[in-house]
């Protein structure tokens, strides 16, 4: 939905909402409740969103905007040291302290949508997903529908790594050395399988040091 179309109320109370979405889950959230949050008469809030997917979509819409806009703003930085991967690793942690909301939502009740809403969805996320595997240098894979699983694969661990950590007292220099760890390993092996499988068993052909 174009922002001026947007309702002011809901720009201005938008983390009420999300908060509200995430944390009760979609299902869970009526219409009434919903204009209450923002302070508005149920009647007042149909005048502007006609249902409650409306509100769903703008939030998911935003989050998925707010992806390619971190992917153009890397996109436009000459890569680390240590690569490109783990600049989009990076970015997707601090992303998620930013938007944790968005991502549980993006995460779990984009199947709330209806049909032509989450085939606008659909048409962002595939979008970020191809220009993903573009930064990363994928090459393609056996056919166009190994390529799609494959972006989708790697968005996936992205999006939902950094909550694996949420429960764990870890200052930001452990967290990030975990993830990039953990989730730079899988997405190399997924877009380079037989390059890692010959480093791997180089590895593993290699004589072990004495423990004498």
């Amino acid at each position: 939905m174009p922002m001026p179309e947007r309702c002011s109320r809901f720009a201005e109370y938008r983390d009420k909402v999300l908060e509200l979405f995430a944390s009760k889950g979609f299902g869970q959230v009526g219409m009434r409740e919903l204009a209450t949050c923002l302070g508005l008469a149920p009647g007042s809030l149909y005048h502007h969103y006609p249902s409650k997917q409306h509100l769903l979509l703008d939030l998911i819409e935003e989050f998925y905007e707010e992806l390619l806009a971190t992917l153009e703003r890397i996109e436009q930085t000459p890569p680390t040291q240590r690569g490109r991967l783990n600049q989009l690793i990076c970015a997707h942690l601090n992303l998620h302290q930013e938007m944790p909301w968005h991502f549980r939502l993006a995460e779990r009740d984009s199947g709330c949508l209806n049909e032509d809403q989450h085939e606008q969805v659909r048409q962002l996320r595939t979008q970020y997903e191809r220009k993903l595997l573009m930064m990363l240098g994928a090459r393609p894979l056996l056919s166009e529908q190994a390529l799609l699983a494959a972006g989708h694969a790697v968005a996936s661990l992205l999006n939902s790594a950094p909550s694996w950590l949420r429960h764990y007292s870890l200052d930001e220099r452990e967290r990030d050395t975990l993830m990039v760890s953990m989730v730079s390993g899988a997405i190399e092996r997924l877009l380079a399988p037989n390059r890692t499988s010959e480093t791997i068993s180089v590895a593993s052909q290699r004589p072990r040091q004495s423990t004498k």
